[in-house]
């Protein structure tokens, strides 16, 4: 018992995104969607110095010799 007002409120709430939508700014999404036009690689180039590939640092050692951290 008590949950009257709260799901009167909550449907209201429903009720008034459902039917009720704000203004949007159909420009302002096609900007964003649209995005720059940059590609992918672009950006991976960008930031090549900070990405640490460890694929690369331990190409050349035996798995096994990796310390395993203790429990």
């Amino acid at each position: 018992m008590g949950r009257g007002r709260a799901k009167a409120k909550q449907t209201k709430v429903a009720r008034e995104l459902k039917y009720h939508s704000p203004n949007t700014d159909l420009a302002a999404l096609q900007r964003e969607l649209g995005g720059s036009g940059k590609s992918d690689r672009d950006f991976d180039d960008d930031y090549k110095e900070y990405v640490d590939d460890d694929d690369e640092d331990h190409a050349d050692e035996d798995p096994g010799t990796w310390a395993r951290p203790a429990r």
